[in-house]
């Protein structure tokens, strides 16, 4: 379980998981692309996403959904 806040004037986004029992904060890896731990190979462009960048963002998806976490479910 997760949510995602999308901060349009502060040009945010913070995800947020739930993780033994308590909400912690998904951060970026050095690419700035977050992946979901709750859904395997969903994986959010972060940067490109906040700056309107959809063709990038639509490639990590579709990375994430061609990645081995997800190929599992």
């Amino acid at each position: 379980m997760g949510y995602i806040i999308w901060e349009a004037f502060e040009n945010q986004l913070e995800w947020f998981q739930l993780l033994d029992g308590d909400y912690q904060q998904l951060m970026p890896d050095a690419d700035e692309i977050m992946h979901s731990q709750v859904f395997p190979g969903l994986w959010l462009a972060v940067e490109a996403l906040l700056n309107n960048q959809m063709e990038r963002v639509l490639e990590v998806m579709q990375v994430g959904l061609n990645s081995p976490e997800y190929s599992r479910l």
